[in-house]
């Protein structure tokens, strides 16, 4: 019989990596908000971090990638679909705005960000043990590794 703090400390973990997973997913979600605004959104209102606009596009696609397949871990194919799906999605969305362009070299760069952020996300869940302070926080992602 285990003893009833054991019970306690393994339903914390658990619930810490839920929020976790929740928060990723909430993040996630509103990364791809922001991408879908500033993409289709006027020139002129479309926010900018600095001048490296393919840094921009790697770094967004990425997170979004890494954060989505981090709430999702069972779903990594539907994930790496879905945010390499709206990346061409959003491109080929910007041939019907006047003031837009869609080019194969912004997809590219938006392309090779996501399957990063996903690669990223996919290899951190199989070698969560390596690292302990990552082993916290994923500690219930049910993946195989």
């Amino acid at each position: 019989m285990t003893p009833p703090h054991c019970a306690d400390r393994a339903n914390g973990k658990w619930k810490r990596a839920m929020k976790f997973r929740r928060a990723a997913a909430v993040f996630g979600w509103l990364l791809l908000a922001l991408i879908a605004y500033s993409t289709l959104s006027p020139i002129g209102m479309r926010p900018h971090i600095g001048t490296l606009v393919h840094v921009e596009r790697f770094g967004a696609y990425g997170l979004m990638g890494l954060l989505l397949a981090t709430a999702y871990p069972q779903r990594v194919r539907l994930v790496l679909g879905m945010v390499l799906g709206a990346a061409v999605g959003f491109e080929l969305l910007q041939v019907l705005l006047a003031d837009r362009h869609a080019r194969v070299e912004d997809l590219a760069v938006k392309v090779a960000g996501a399957a990063c952020g996903v690669g990223a996300a996919l290899s951190a869940g199989r070698h969560w043990h390596r690292f302990p302070w990552l082993a916290r926080i994923n500690q219930n992602s049910n993946h195989r590794g």
